[in-house]
């Protein structure tokens, strides 16, 4: 399955963007499709866990699968036969930072074109919500 993305540029340091980005607890700030975070098991890093609580009343179980500090982080979340995975690699860029995203959605079988599909549709609202992020911590 392919996977989609783009680059958003943040005015500050790599680590002031990775701490802000990976922490859950942040996430309903600025990710538009998020209502609430939930279940959080441990602190950010490697294999934490919890349950994004979304929008359309979905609740993914989400979890970190790469925590390098401060250039790469990760997530895979899951709901029901669909997954869906996040990467972030955040380097130096000018005054601040360039934050690299991709991810892919997939689901088994027939739901695997859905997959694609809703992949591609997502990079506009992701890069909206990254763009957020950039805009939160310019302040």
């Amino acid at each position: 399955m392919r996977t989609v993305g783009g680059t958003v540029d943040f005015p500050v340091a790599p680590e002031a963007v990775f701490d802000y980005l990976v922490d859950p607890a942040n996430r309903p700030e600025w990710q538009s499709s998020l209502r609430a975070v939930t279940d959080v098991v441990g602190e950010p890093g490697l294999g934490q866990s919890w349950i994004d609580v979304t929008v359309p009343g979905l609740r993914p179980a989400m979890r970190t699968t790469t925590y390098d500090r401060p250039s790469r982080w990760a997530e895979a979340g899951a709901w029901r036969a669909v997954t869906a995975t996040l990467d972030l690699t955040i380097t130096p860029s000018g005054a601040g930072s360039a934050v690299r995203y991709r991810f892919r959605i997939t689901g088994p079988g027939p739901l695997a074109p859905l997959g694609l599909l809703a992949s591609a549709a997502s990079v506009l609202p992701v890069r909206a919500d990254l763009r957020r992020a950039a805009r939160i911590l310019a302040v």
